[in-house]
C-alpha cells in the first residue's frame, strides 16, 4: 500500500502544479513522511554498528521510506517519457494544462491565509515581483551545468515538505524541468539500448540532482517547519505571490528570443517572452488551450478539497 501511495506521489511530482505533498496528505502519510525524513541523520551509522541492520531498519522506519521511494521512482520513470513526448508534440496544449494547474494552486495557497493586512499584501507583492523577474531574466546558468542541476534539486525538494507546492513547477521556473525529465527518459532508453556511455552521462545528471535534493531536504524541512509555526500567514503570502508571478513562465504562447546548444548539440530555447495568441507564429489552438486550462484548474481544486476533508 505504501508503494502504491508512492506511485501516486510520483505521478504528482512529474506534473507542474500538482504537489506530491498534497497526495501525501490525501493518502494519510504526510506526517509519517516528514517525521521519518527528520529522523534520518549521521547517527544511523552508529546505530548500524551498535544495534545491527534489522533493529536500525525498524527504528528509522526505513521499510516505509524505501517502499515509498520505490513507488515514486516507478511512477516517474513511467510518466517521464510520456510527458517528454507530449511537450515535443503538443506544447501549447501541455503548457495550457500546466497553466491551469498552477493557477488553481495560487488560489489554494492564498485561501489558506487567515489574516490579511499591509504586511501580508507586501509579501504577496514581493513574491510576485521576484518570481516574475526570474521568469523574464536570463538564467544564471545552463540547465545542463553540474552546479545548476544540484541547485535545482536543492530548490525543487521543497515540494516534498509543503502541500500545495509542486517540485515540477519549481523546476520549470528554474528552466531545469526538461533537463531532469530528459535525463530520466534518456537513462531508461540508454539502458535498454545498451548505450553505457549515454547511460552514465544521464545517471550522473540524476545523481547531481539527488545530491541537491538531499541537501535541500535536510535544510528546508526544519526551516519551513519553523516558518509555518511562527509566521504561517507571511509564508503563505510569499508562496502565493511566488506562484502568481510564475504564471508568466507557464503561458502557452511564447516567442523565442535566444537559443542555446544543449549537451546533445541541439538548439533549444534559452530565453523566451510571452505573447498574445493572435501574435503566435502558428496555430494558437485557443479553444483546446482554454479547455485544458479549465481541466487543470478543476483537477487541483478537487484534489485540494479532498485533502482538506482528509486533514479535517
Amino acid at each position: 500500500m505504501t508503494a502504491l501511495k508512492g506511485i501516486l506521489m510520483g505521478a504528482a511530482d512529474v506534473v507542474p502544479g500538482v504537489s506530491g505533498g498534497t497526495i501525501a496528505f490525501i493518502t494519510g502519510i504526510y506526517e509519517e513522511l516528514i517525521k521519518t525524513i527528520d529522523g534520518l541523520d549521521i547517527s544511523i551509522l552508529g546505530s548500524l554498528r551498535k544495534n545491527g541492520f534489522v533493529n536500525t531498519f525498524n527504528a528509522y522506519n526505513l521499510g516505509f521510506l524505501i517502499s515509498l521511494l520505490a513507488g515514486i521512482a516507478v511512477s516517474i520513470l513511467s510518466l517521464a517519457k510520456l510527458i517528454t513526448f507530449l511537450l515535443a508534440t503538443y506544447p501549447i496544449l501541455v503548457w495550457s494544462f500546466f497553466f491551469g494547474l498552477v493557477l488553481a494552486s495560487v488560489w489554494y495557497i492564498g485561501s489558506q491565509i487567515s489574516k490579511w493586512g499591509a504586511v501580508t499584501i507586501a509579501f504577496i507583492i514581493v513574491g510576485t515581483a521576484l518570481s516574475y523577474y526570474i521568469t523574464v531574466a536570463e538564467p544564471l546558468g545552463s540547465p545542463d551545468s553540474w552546479w545548476y542541476v544540484i541547485f535545482s534539486g536543492f530548490v525543487a525538494i521543497i515540494a516534498m515538505i509543503l502541500p500545495g507546492v509542486s517540485g515540477a513547477f519549481l523546476l520549470l521556473l528554474l528552466g531545469s524541468y526538461e533537463t531532469v525529465l530528459g535525463a530520466i527518459t534518456g537513462l531508461t532508453e540508454a539502458l535498454v539500448a545498451g548505450d553505457w556511455s549515454a547511460a552514465s552521462s544521464y545517471f550522473l545528471t540524476l545523481c547531481l540532482f539527488a545530491v541537491g535534493c538531499i541537501l535541500g531536504l535536510k535544510l528546508f524541512s526544519r526551516v519551513l517547519t519553523w516558518l509555518f509555526k511562527n509566521h504561517k500567514n507571511w509564508t503563505l503570502a510569499l508562496l502565493t505571490g511566488f506562484m502568481l508571478g510564475s504564471l508568466n513562465k507557464l503561458w502557452p504562447w511564447k516567442e523565442v528570443l535566444k537559443y542555446r546548444t544543449n549537451s546533445h548539440g541541439e538548439e533549444v530555447p534559452f530565453l523566451e517572452k510571452s505573447i498574445m495568441p493572435n501574435h503566435f507564429d502558428g496555430d494558437p489552438q485557443i479553444m483546446w488551450a482554454v479547455v485544458l486550462m479549465v481541466v487543470g484548474f478543476l483537477l487541483i481544486f478537487l484534489l485540494e478539497r479532498w485533502a482538506s476533508k482528509k486533514q479535517a
